[in-house]
C-alpha cells in the first residue's frame, strides 16, 4: 500500500512539474500545457525505468563476473 502511494505520489509531482515547466517555458495554453503534461509523465517514467533497469542489469553483470575471478 506504501509503494503504491509513493508510486502515485510520484507521478502527481512529476505531473504538476511538467504542467508547470511546459506551460510557462513553451507558452501553452492552460489546455495545452495539461495535454503535454499527460502525455509528458508517463513518457519521462517509462524512459526512466528502461534506463534504470539497462544500468542494474549491466552492475549484476559486473558483480557476478567479479565473484567468479574473486573465488576460482
Amino acid at each position: 500500500m506504501q509503494e503504491k502511494l509513493k508510486r502515485h505520489g510520484l507521478f502527481l509531482c512529476l505531473f504538476v512539474f511538467l504542467y508547470v515547466i511546459l506551460g510557462s517555458g513553451l507558452r501553452l495554453s492552460p489546455a495545452g500545457a495539461l495535454a503535454a503534461a499527460l502525455s509528458g509523465a508517463p513518457l519521462v517514467i517509462f524512459a526512466f525505468n528502461r534506463w534504470a533497469a539497462t544500468r542494474v542489469q549491466g552492475w549484476e553483470k559486473a558483480s557476478r563476473e567479479e565473484h567468479q575471478l574473486f573465488f576460482q
